[in-house]
This record gives structure tokens, C-alpha cells and sequence, in this order.
């Protein structure tokens, strides 16, 4: 078993960690080129498209909208005999739904386009594609215990948003049980436990011993621009066809549990 990698991030890393570990041969495409490292525009790249048994991009779509795997390799990736074709997505393409529940039949109503666009093409490009849609990714050195860490972090007193979120262990091992046998298609990996951003903050604080910052009207919150756009949607995200189709039982079923995984694991 061989598993091309296009984009080795945060979950895409993870993932290929635990394909390693289940017996796969991995090659990684990255961004950046160096000696005996694959990019893009590697010569190379087709024929190992051609040979891989498993194709899983992680890039995300380019500033201008499009994607660039797709913009490079389209062609190749369509025709490839690979058995499993997969592509991390992003539960955005549902866009606000007023906190109201998602399943994978949901619209495609996202304020990017080009996500939206990449998920669509995805999802018809190959006859064994699986598109994963994730909602907020955090784990060991990217979560709520870091933020805090790293200074003050406000809570934001906005009755009725809420957000869905995923341990980054939980994306490897729900994409690993379709690489081993799931149905091509659309899959949310998500958790059981939707939740406010300010109550995820205040159990972090807990964790770490400190008395949770006071709840700060979203109007007065010094927020940047991308920090304010996230307050703009809200939406539960189901997650049954992933637990039915793939038959994966998550690790980390709430933020509780992950949160404190997080902790031991940076803190043993």
C-alpha cells in the first residue's frame, strides 16, 4: 500500500503517521523544494500518481480561488488508477447556518467561493474520491491550552453561536478506517459535542489552573478581521454518516477529553 501525500501540514502529517504505523509506504509532496523532496512541479510527480495505490491532497484552495493540485494535476488525478483518492475539505462550504445542524446533503452555501469550488471538483473527480469536510482542528501544540499559553484570550459573550471541532488524531483515524475500507463520498469528521468557543476557552483555563477571563461583548473585542469573520457563522455538524459509512468510534468524542488528551500529551 502507498500513500502519495499532497501537502504535509498539521493533519495531513498525523495522517501519515498513522498510515505508516497501519503498514503504507508514504510519499509527501511539500511546498518547498530541497533535495530528494517532491513539490508540484516535480518531473517525477505523474508517475508516482501512477503508481500510488492511495492520493490524499491537504492543499488548500490559492489566494486567487483556484486549487492548485488540481490546476497542476487534474488531468492525472482523474485518470489515476489509484483505489482511494481523498482531499481534506472544510465544513465552511456550509457557510451560517444559525447554529442549525449539517449533514453532508447540506448546500454548498460558503462565503469562499473557491473552497466551495474545490470541494465540488473533488468530489467528482475521480470515481473512488472521498472528500473529508472538518470543521475546527485543534491537538497537541494548536489548541485552546496554547492560545492560552500564549497570553490573554478573549471570550466572546455572543448568545447562540456555536461551532463544531475535531481532535487532529480523530481526522487521521477516521481518514485511515476509509483508506481500509470505506465508501467513496462525502464525509463530515466531526465530534459529538458542538459547542461555544467561549466554553471550550473556559475549560482550557480550568485545565490549567486559571480562573476563566470574563465574557467580553463581541462589539468591544480587539479582534482582526479573520477573528471576526469566524463570529459570522455558526452551525452544528453531523457526523452519522461517518460513523455508519466508515465505522469509525472517535477517541476524543468531546473537547473535554481531547482537551485534556492535549494537556498529557505536551505534559505527560
Amino acid at each position: 500500500m502507498h500513500l502519495l501525500i499532497l501537502g504535509l501540514g498539521y493533519s495531513a502529517a498525523r495522517i501519515a503517521a498513522a498510515a505508516r504505523a497501519a503498514g503504507f509506504t508514504i510519499t509527501a509532496v511539500r511546498s518547498r523544494a530541497a533535495d530528494g523532496v517532491l513539490t508540484l512541479d516535480s518531473p517525477e510527480l505523474p508517475g508516482v500518481m501512477a503508481s500510488a495505490t492511495h492520493i490524499l491532497s491537504s492543499v488548500p484552495p490559492a489566494g486567487d480561488g483556484s486549487d492548485p493540485v488540481l490546476a497542476a494535476h487534474g488531468a492525472a488525478l482523474a485518470a489515476a488508477p489509484a483505489r482511494w483518492v481523498g482531499y481534506l475539505s472544510s465544513t465552511g462550504v456550509y457557510g451560517d447556518t444559525g447554529g442549525a445542524w449539517v449533514d453532508e446533503s447540506s448546500p454548498r452555501q460558503g462565503r469562499r467561493g473557491g473552497r466551495n469550488l474545490a470541494d465540488e471538483l473533488w468530489e467528482g473527480l475521480h470515481p473512488q474520491a472521498r472528500v473529508f469536510r472538518l470543521p475546527g482542528i485543534y491537538g497537541p501544540g494548536r489548541s485552546a491550552l496554547d492560545r492560552l499559553r500564549a497570553g490573554p484570550v478573549a471570550r466572546i459573550d455572543l448568545p447562540g453561536h456555536v461551532f463544531s471541532r475535531i481532535h487532529v488524531d480523530d481526522i487521521a483515524g477516521a481518514v485511515l478506517a476509509s483508506m481500509m475500507g470505506g465508501p467513496a463520498g462525502l464525509f463530515n469528521i466531526a465530534d459529538d459535542l458542538p459547542a461555544p468557543g467561549e466554553e471550550v476557552t473556559a475549560a482550557a483555563a480550568r485545565l490549567l489552573g486559571q480562573e476563566p477571563s470574563p465574557l467580553v461583548p463581541l462589539e468591544t473585542a480587539n479582534l482582526s478581521a479573520m477573528g471576526r469573520a469566524f463570529y459570522a457563522e455558526s452551525r452544528r455538524v453531523a457526523n452519522g454518516r461517518m460513523k455508519r459509512q466508515l465505522g469509525y468510534c472517535l477517541e476524543y468524542p468531546d473537547y473535554h477529553v481531547g482537551l485534556r488528551a492535549c494537556l498529557e500529551e505536551q505534559h505527560p
